[in-house]
């Protein structure tokens, strides 16, 4: 005579109960864990994954910083040696490039003409930014030459810019961020720079604005940054990333839109003062297209060109 097996009340109290009964007339009871809840594991595959971008100030490989790098360390990594491990975690990382590249470039150490290598962009990529604007006041220091030489190093190192009159879309996790970027340090905006943004805000579901602007050595926005942010930000701009007065700025929401109006120096050679040491790397954290966490870690140039990041 067999085992008989008996099937009774199913899901019953959060699990399956099956009774057996064996040969020698005893009932064994078995209890089978309740199986999976398929709406919640539906859900749990529908819910957006979360996408991290992060945001520095002006990087500046030229200069004392190529020095130190390509001809005294011999390593192009150098800059970034201290904070490549904490901006490589994020999906995106959007900086400003202060400097052209370019093949032959002369060695500065003072002066206000600004240039970099190649070599130098296996730095950029090895710390993980893969997103830069070239809309500041020194991406023309070798004119349009030097911009198109910048522009096509770029590409070879599979670094997306912005800040030529483009739109930089970048899709990650079903979310398309778009990048933009502008130079105000001796225009102010005009309507074309306006429409960009406008006919930018429903090609992708954030926007991020790269913005060189504001006052040298100032630790508060003046009212033309403030008046353009607001204006940005009724244009369609989600996010704006400010650079170029070489000090961290205040920051504030415009209808809940984050305005970061100076991130201070991130990679620069300014050793002659503490503020021009200081930055500030904002990490934002989006869901479904919203931002549902911010993070903000200050820098500090200790050694010429090589931030690391402090507590204050």
């Amino acid at each position: 005579m067999k085992n008989k097996l008996l099937l009774l009340a199913p899901l019953f109290f959060g699990f399956t109960t099956l009774l057996l009964l064996t040969l020698s007339g005893n009932v064994k009871r078995i209890e089978i864990p309740k199986p999976l809840n398929l709406k919640e594991v539906a859900t749990q595959i529908q819910r957006p994954k979360k996408v991290n971008i992060i945001l520095v100030g002006d990087t500046m490989l030229g200069r004392s910083v190529l020095i130190k790098a390509i001809d005294k360390e011999n390593n192009p990594n150098y800059p970034f040696l201290l904070v490549s491990d904490y901006l490589s975690g994020s999906d995106l990382v959007f900086a400003n490039l202060e400097s052209p590249v370019i093949s032959d470039c002369p060695r500065f150490e003072h002066g206000f003409t600004f240039c970099s290598e190649p070599k130098m962009l296996e730095g950029l990529a090895f710390s993980g930014i893969n997103i830069v604007t070239l809309a500041n006041n020194h991406i023309l220091n070798f004119g349009q030459k030097g911009l198109m030489e910048t522009q096509k190093n770029l590409d070879t190192f599979n670094i997306s810019y912005t800040g030529v009159g483009n739109l930089v879309i970048k899709e990650v996790n079903g979310t398309k961020f778009g990048f933009l970027g502008f130079d105000f340090t001796v225009k102010a905006p005009n309507e074309s720079d306006w429409n960009l943004i406008k006919e930018s805000d429903p090609l992708v579901d954030v926007l991020i604005i790269g913005v060189h602007w504001g006052e040298e050595y100032k630790d508060k926005a003046n009212k033309y940054q403030r008046e353009w942010a607001r204006k940005m930000v009724e244009n369609g701009g989600d996010v704006i990333s400010g650079h170029h007065p070489h000090w961290v700025e205040d920051y504030e929401y415009i209808d809940g839109k984050p305005v970061f109006y100076s991130l201070g120096n991130f990679v620069f050679d300014q050793m002659w003062s503490e503020e021009t040491k200081k930055g500030l790397i904002v990490k934002l954290t989006f869901e479904d297209g919203k931002i549902v966490n911010q993070e903000l870690k200050n820098t500090y140039i200790e050694n010429i060109g090589q931030p690391k990041i402090v507590t204050e």
